[in-house]
C-alpha cells in the first residue's frame, strides 16, 4: 500500500468533471508556469502556510516552542489567534484516501460525477495516483484527472488505464517559449497528447489556458489548433487573482494582477472549442 502526499480535498466541486465530484489536489509539480494559480501544490513536500491576509504581525508563531510538529517549520503551528498559521500537506495512503472518497459514493451516482485528480501535476506521484484510480474503478466510481502531460509516455499511459476522463492542458506549443516560461520542454507532452487523441479511445478535453501576451497569441493558438484537430477544447481566461496566494508559502507572483476578458476571436483557431 502506497503513501501520497495531497494539499487539498475539495467536496462538491462542480469545474472539475462532469456531475458533482470530490477534487483531490496532489502535491508536486515539475513545471514551474509563471500564472500557477496553485503555488502551494508546487513543492512536493508539506509546507508552512501563512495566511497573509489575516496575520497582523504579532510575532506569537516565531517564539520557539516545544510542540513536536512545529519544530520542523520554525513557526508555532498553534499560538497563532487568527489562526493564520498551518502545514500544508497530508499524507495518506491509497486506502486512506479511498474510503474518504467513497463515502460520497451516493452523490456521485445522483448527479452523473465521480472523483478527479489535480495538483500540483498527479502524474508526479503516478503510483500512489493509479493504486486509488484502480480502488475507485472497482467499486464502480467515475475518475478523471487534470494533468500538464509532463510524464514519461508509460507512465501516462499506465496511469490514465482506469481514468474515465482527462482534461489534459496545451499550454505553448513551441518547445522553447515552454521551457521559457513553464521551465520545461513539451516533446514528451506532445508524444502523451498524440497518443491520447489519436489511439487511447478515452474520453478527454485539451485545456488551453489564456495567458496575455504569452498563450493567447496568433501564433501559438493557430499551432495548438492545428495539432489538436477536431478535439474538444476548452479556453480558460486568465484569472488576475491568481497570485493572492503567493506570499502565503513564500513565493512572489510576476505577472500582472490586471482583469483579462477572453476575446471570442480565439474560437476561430479551433474546430470545437470553448471559453470557460
Amino acid at each position: 500500500m502506497l503513501t501520497g502526499t495531497i494539499f487539498d480535498l475539495k467536496g462538491f466541486a462542480l469545474n472539475d468533471g462532469p456531475g458533482i465530484r470530490t477534487t483531490v489536489f496532489m502535491k508536486g509539480c515539475p513545471l514551474r508556469c509563471l500564472w500557477c494559480h496553485n503555488p502551494e501544490g508546487l513543492s512536493p513536500e508539506p509546507e508552512l502556510y501563512v495566511k497573509q491576509v489575516k496575520c497582523v504581525h504579532c510575532g506569537k508563531c516565531a517564539v520557539p516552542c516545544t510542540h513536536d510538529d512545529c519544530q520542523s517549520y520554525g513557526r508555532c503551528l498553534h499560538v497563532c489567534p487568527n489562526d493564520c498559521v498551518s502545514v500544508c500537506g497530508q499524507t495518506m495512503t491509497s486506502a486512506e484516501l479511498a474510503e474518504r472518497l467513497l463515502r460520497d459514493r451516493d452523490v456521485y451516482e445522483m448527479s452523473g460525477g465521480g472523483v478527479t485528480f489535480s495538483g500540483g501535476e498527479p502524474l508526479m506521484q503516478y503510483a500512489f495516483v493509479a493504486e486509488v484510480l484502480a480502488i475507485l474503478a472497482k467499486e464502480g466510481i467515475s475518475s478523471a484527472v487534470e494533468t500538464s502531460s509532463f510524464a514519461a509516455h508509460d507512465v501516462y499511459r499506465k496511469t490514465l488505464e482506469h481514468v474515465n476522463l482527462i482534461m489534459a492542458d496545451m499550454k505553448l506549443f513551441d518547445c522553447d517559449a515552454h521551457i521559457k516560461y513553464t521551465g520545461v520542454p513539451n516533446d514528451v507532452i506532445k508524444q502523451n497528447l498524440r497518443w491520447l487523441i489519436g489511439e487511447s479511445g478515452k474520453e478527454y478535453i485539451i485545456r488551453v489556458p489564456l495567458i496575455p501576451g504569452i498563450t493567447d497569441t496568433d501564433e501559438n493558438l493557430a499551432a495548438i489548433g492545428e495539432f489538436v484537430g477536431d478535439a474538444h477544447v476548452e479556453l480558460l481566461p486568465y484569472n488576475a487573482m491568481a497570485g493572492a496566494k503567493y506570499a502565503s508559502v513564500g513565493k512572489n507572483y510576476t505577472l500582472s494582477a490586471e482583469e483579462y476578458r477572453a476575446d471570442e476571436r480565439i474560437l476561430n483557431f479551433f474546430s470545437h472549442a470553448v471559453i470557460k
